[in-house]
């Protein structure tokens, strides 16, 4: 298997394992914010990087992977950026409708291909550009319902999707600019991120559910209304036990999905960097919409969710944009590869038609298998002595 094969193995790995972690912590965050009553997003998030942090370290530990510090600054920077993106959507969500806060996430894309055209001076070709197009058009028609505007809404999304675009553009550039590979890169900057949210998580869930997380009671039995209760085609009822219109859950099933939910962040959080790193922020994101459609489609079946044909229309559709997107980019990568190769070609034909500049430039000759060191000419008077 050459490196071409082993690197496309490598990003359909990525991207598999993203889709399947993500769409799996969608599905055990939900039965503990809808069922469970533990609504402190941000809080949880914290607990996601504060356990992905300790397992890369085990990992460190057990020398599954290299340790390469590097600009301690850029790493500061970049995880703070990253936790305060994370807590913006949060508050972007509490204080939009659904509608809105899911137009805030259609925004990311045309925002990330905006900045990396206008900084990076990157093309995006108009088959990609209409691929693109088409998959908005579709996630729009599948998730947006209503669209109610507030000032301090709308200032919050546009911060949202600001932040969240440089964090995710930061995410590819540092590990090309420093050579750090994606589990490098995440645990460097894994504890700044776990620590911003710590420190903004209990405000912000307090802002947004009028909670305090300290005051929740984690060991006695977590009280949960029967009308949140939407898990019962999904989940066994051994654990519940109904009295007076509510579900007593025993304390070690939430503490069971506390535990799920942490480990598979660790997942999630991995194949963020990974994707991200050997694709693209906008790859990256059309695969969150993927998501999007995955998560509707299992709610549907296994939760028996609502589902209308709008959403199967707007399912359709996006599944069209992210065909041709992907076709599109498939093209693009045999066109560049096969331009770089020609390239190469020329660079040594033009060296092979001028043996001086060959032999100067040249640290030695290779001549039957044996590398022989190069004539010390240094300039042309030694050639005229």
């Amino acid at each position: 298997m050459n490196e071409s094969q082993r690197f496309r193995l490598g990003t359909v790995g990525a991207l598999s394992l993203s889709v399947v972690s993500s769409v799996s912590i969608v599905i055990c965050n939900k039965a503990l914010i809808s069922t469970l009553a533990f609504t402190f997003a941000t809080t949880l998030t914290s607990w996601h990087l504060l356990v992905t942090f300790c397992s890369l370290h085990v990992a460190l530990w057990m020398k599954l992977f290299e340790h390469k510090p590097f600009d301690a600054r850029a790493v500061m920077g970049f995880g703070i950026l990253n936790g305060i993106s994370i807590g913006l959507l949060n508050l972007s969500l509490g204080f939009n409708s659904v509608g809105f806060y899911q137009m805030t996430k259609l925004a990311i894309i045309p925002c990330t291909v905006l900045l990396e055209t206008l900084f990076f001076r990157k093309k995006f070709s108009r088959n990609i550009q209409i691929s693109l197009a088409i998959l908005l058009m579709g996630v729009g028609i599948a998730t947006v319902t209503d669209l109610q505007l507030n000032v301090l809404g709308s200032v919050l999304s546009l911060l949202a999707v600001v932040t969240t675009c440089v964090a995710q553009i930061m995410t590819n550039t540092i590990q090309k600019k420093f050579k750090v590979s994606s589990t490098q890169l995440l645990y460097q900057s894994c504890p700044y991120q776990a620590i911003t949210l710590f420190i903004i998580g209990p405000f912000l869930d307090g802002l947004l559910t009028n909670k305090n997380v300290f005051a929740f009671k984690y060991t006695p039995q977590v009280l949960v209304r029967r009308k949140c209760f939407d898990f019962s085609t999904f989940f066994c009822l051994d654990y519940l036990v109904y009295s007076n219109n509510y579900f007593y859950t025993n304390p070690s099933w939430f503490q069971f999905f506390i535990v799920l939910s942490c480990l598979i962040s660790v997942s999630v959080n991995f194949s963020t960097f990974l994707v991200i790193g050997k694709t693209s922020p906008v790859t990256y994101q059309v695969l969150g919409h993927l998501k999007t459609c995955l998560v509707l489609a299992f709610g549907y079946v296994l939760l028996r969710d609502p589902f209308s044909w709008r959403n199967i229309l707007g399912i359709l559709i996006a599944v069209i944009g992210m065909v041709l997107y992907s076709y599109s980019c498939s093209i693009e990568s045999q066109q560049q590869k096969a331009s770089d190769v020609s390239a190469q070609l020329s660079q040594v034909k033009e060296s092979e038609s001028d043996p001086l500049i060959s032999v100067e430039n040249s640290p030695g000759i290779l001549s039957d298998g044996v590398v022989q060191k190069a004539p010390l000419w240094n300039s042309n008077k030694d050639l005229e002595a």
